[in-house]
């Protein structure tokens, strides 16, 4: 298939703008962005996509997760779809870029198209995905993951946040269960473009990451129970600390991460601590500990370690201790057709870039179990990302989007 011309440019002016437009709804207080899934603000935030979309000439469909699928016609009624996308769901302290930057460099893509009177063989699919981050409904990647078979549609709606609600009642609530059965569509390709959120590709001032892998992750839930005690007048020797079982386990887990240095990576991210009043010792801690590699062994060799060291740690303290696996999903390889189109497009419009491996887990990654699906990554400054204080360049963002619609464009053939 003929590579589009060098001279076939986006408007990153045009791409910036319509990033800093939607970061108007769930504003940050620092700056950023909370536009948590399935609250009003994401239905703000999408209905302003939808009105974008149309008015680029784009057709909507909703599935019954919530997916946004923007659908601009191919001259080949017979050919695939090309889908690009990522989401528009924030952390509750996130930043402008992440995801949002891949949805919108999706929606500048088919403005681009249409600037140039350009036809695609394939159709071109923008793709919304609905709770990519996990953060108010875990696990993360909720809809691709239904979307790939990897949980039932029922499994996901039952899944509360911390109020109590559940996904399926919020998602009917802010008007955006569609009708359409998950899963049923039958796609070409799939690119996502993502800022890095990691430090490598502006360290090494390369313009592009050229994603060739995702590394595997493992959410493990860890629930130690002690009894809650006075602090002051509780002897040492007759104290069941769980908050001290918790830092044990903790540093266990830096240690198991180290073992597997330099690829794997562990911490707890979420913690919850009971009664978390100031004089009472803690009587429970529930964390979640999240493990990850590009090698399945490892991440299987460290879960194992975690599930027998938590276990002595806590059976020496007097604590219980209870583990469930909460989320992950195995390493992933992406498609080579895919990537090399990444790289070529990259080297066809003069950009320095290196191959990478995904540290953060990301729609494409259960997408890839579906069909023939590749990343690009623009770099962010300092590798700081679900943070607020989340930054990228426009020549950035600009370089990352040039570099998908090369790829897009070229995988979804110029009509003739």
């Amino acid at each position: 298939m003929a590579a589009p011309g060098e001279n076939l440019r986006i408007d990153g002016d045009r791409l910036w703008d319509t990033i800093h437009e939607i970061a108007k709804i769930g504003p940050g207080i620092a700056g950023g962005s909370n536009r948590q899934t399935v609250t009003d603000e994401d239905a703000e935030g999408r209905a302003l996509f939808q009105s974008w979309c149309e008015d680029a000439g784009l057709a909507m469909g909703v599935d019954q997760m919530g997916t946004m699928f923007m659908h601009r016609e191919g001259t080949d009624p017979d050919a695939l779809p090309v889908y690009v996308g990522s989401h528009l769901d924030t952390q509750p302290t996130g930043g402008r870029y992440d995801g949002v930057l891949g949805v919108l460099a999706g929606l500048e893509i088919v403005r681009t198209l249409n600037d140039l009177n350009i036809k695609t063989k394939h159709p071109i699919v923008v793709t919304n995905w609905t709770n990519e981050e996990g953060t108010r409904f875990a696990p993360a990647m909720m809809a691709s993951g239904v979307f790939a078979k990897e949980f039932t549609q029922d499994w996901a709606y039952a899944k509360e946040d911390a109020d109590g609600k559940t996904f399926g009642d919020e998602l009917t609530r802010i008007g955006w269960r569609g009708e359409e059965e998950v899963g049923t569509r039958d796609m070409h390709a799939f690119f996502e473009l993502h800022i890095e959120q990691g430090p490598i590709l502006e360290a090494e001032n390369k313009d592009i990451g050229v994603v060739t892998h995702g590394q595997g992750l493992s959410w493990t839930q860890v629930t130690i129970t002690g009894r809650e005690s006075h602090t002051g007048s509780t002897p040492m020797p007759m104290r069941k600390n769980a908050g001290l079982g918790m830092a044990r386990v903790l540093e266990l887990v830096d240690e198991i991460a180290w073992s597997h240095k330099p690829d794997a990576v562990g911490a707890a991210g979420h913690i919850d601590v009971y009664p978390n009043s100031r004089n009472v010792i803690l009587g429970k801690a529930v964390f979640t500990v999240d493990l990850r590699s590009p090698q399945l062994d490892v991440i299987e060799d460290m879960e194992k370690r975690l599930a027998v060291g938590a276990k002595e740690i806590c059976d020496a303290m007097g604590l219980e201790v209870e583990l469930e696996k909460v989320g992950g999903f195995n390493p992933v390889e992406f498609d080579e057709k895919c990537v090399t189109a990444v790289r070529d497009a990259a080297e066809r419009l003069g950009y320095s870039h290196r191959n990478l491996v995904s540290g953060a887990g990301h729609d494409a990654c259960w997408i890839n179990q579906c069909a023939p699906t590749a990343m690009v990554m623009c770099p962010c400054v300092d590798g700081l990302s679900h943070n607020e204080a989340e930054k990228i360049s426009k020549e950035w963002s600009t370089a990352g989007a040039k570099v998908l619609f090369h790829a897009v464009v070229e995988t979804a053939e110029i009509a003739g």
